[in-house]
């Protein structure tokens, strides 16, 4: 069973990404685990990633892609793969097909976890941060038991992390959401996209994606 996953921020994926591989033996890739290996592991594609990023620039796609391709015919992918942060671009896309079909590994489904951008807004910009240990709380639905002290520690200062201002975050889903159409209009076109609504409780949504992973097993 090969996947993607997608979803914007804010929209459960990483929570349900845990769930997933907890059901299912399949090699979870997301994208920044993949670099750090690479570069820990001292590969040759590793060094060139780290040549761009030590110097601030993009990693060019065809770094990313041999990353992939490398990853992709490790042993932990025998029972398939879910790819998480690859692709993002049509390219990256159309890279990807080729990729998955040199080694056999086709794409069985790709799933997008989508929420209402503007309940992720609130979501994403509800976060702040007690200053002192670091601990995450949400106005929405996970407040300190006290109000104004932090449950870990006990600290009364709090903060809100400049990626989670309101304007931040609202540009952050802007990028997000035009990053992401094409790619979801990609693999529509392919009868490879399925949706779940991500606005629910977290086992309703798992429900929801497992009945489509049964059904590609």
């Amino acid at each position: 069973m090969n996947l993607i996953l997608m979803g914007l921020p804010g929209a459960g994926k990483g929570t349900q990404a845990e769930k997933i591989v907890d059901k299912y033996p399949i090699a979870h890739i997301s994208t920044g685990d993949m670099f750090r290996a690479a570069m820990a592991n001292g590969t040759e594609l590793g060094k060139q990633a780290k040549s761009y990023m030590d110097s601030g620039s993009l990693v060019p796609d065809e770094v990313t892609e041999g990353l992939v391709k490398e990853r992709l015919q490790e042993k932990d992918t025998e029972n398939g793969y879910m790819l998480d942060g690859f692709p993002r671009t049509i390219a990256q896309a159309e890279a990807l097909e080729t990729i998955a079909a040199d080694l056999k590994k086709p794409l069985d489904a790709v799933i997008n976890i989508d929420v209402d951008p503007a309940i992720l807004g609130e979501r994403l910009s509800a976060r702040f941060i007690c200053k002192t240990c670091g601990a995450t709380y949400n106005k929405l639905y996970h407040m300190p038991k006290v109000e104004g002290t932090c449950d870990r520690c006990g600290g009364h200062e709090f903060f809100q992390r400049d990626d989670d201002k309101p304007e931040t975050v609202q540009n952050r889903l802007k990028v997000n959401i035009e990053m992401n159409t094409p790619l979801l209009d990609f693999y529509a076109d392919r009868k490879l996209l399925f949706t779940v609504n991500g606005d629910q409780d977290i086992d309703a949504v798992f429900a929801e994606i497992n009945s489509i992973l049964e059904a590609h097993k």
